[in-house]
């Protein structure tokens, strides 16, 4: 539980600051190229979004806050069940953990979420997030990862002759 409580805290604490020192430093919808070039790949910007991934559900501020209560409550009550092993389950949720956490903090003080991480190529733009966002989808990648893992583990460990279906007499 520790570990995943640890990688949260560091991603609370990356991502608050990432937005403010966006927040700070560019007017809203201003940007900042740290590579630049006449059609930059990768900007700092600085926007908001009042709904979720890619602009849906736009001002749904309060089912969004409610939502994010309760996947921080079933993470930390997942997190305590694990076994010390399983350090790969607990950083990736982590990773979740922090990540709901982070956009949450945004809900509750300012109504939206900062989004600065702006990914495309001219004026096609791919998308635009913030270290929350990219923190739970790397914590979704990497606790499939983990699933796969613990499958492969437990077929190792299981002897011949136990299955999960019972045998049926012919």
């Amino acid at each position: 539980m520790w570990l995943t409580l640890i990688v949260a805290a560091i991603i609370i604490i990356i991502d608050q600051t990432g937005k403010y020192l966006v927040a700070t430093n560019l007017p809203v919808g201003g940007a900042w190229s740290p590579f630049p070039g006449p059609n930059p790949f990768f900007q700092i910007v600085y926007t908001y979004n009042t709904g979720v991934a890619f602009g849906l559900f736009k001002d749904l501020g309060p089912v969004f806050i409610l939502i994010a209560l309760v996947v921080v409550g079933v993470l930390i009550i997942y997190a305590r069940k694990l076994r010390g092993d399983q350090w790969l389950t607990c950083v990736a949720l982590g990773l979740l953990l922090g990540g709901a956490i982070g956009n949450l903090v945004d809900r509750l003080r300012l109504g939206h979420v900062i989004d600065f991480i702006d990914v495309g190529v001219g004026t096609t733009r791919w998308y635009t997030s913030n270290l929350a966002d990219v923190s739970i989808v790397l914590g979704v990648i990497l606790l499939g990862v983990a699933m796969l893992i613990e499958e492969i583990r437990s077929k190792k460990t299981s002897k011949p002759g136990d299955t999960a279906t019972p045998s049926v007499p012919n």
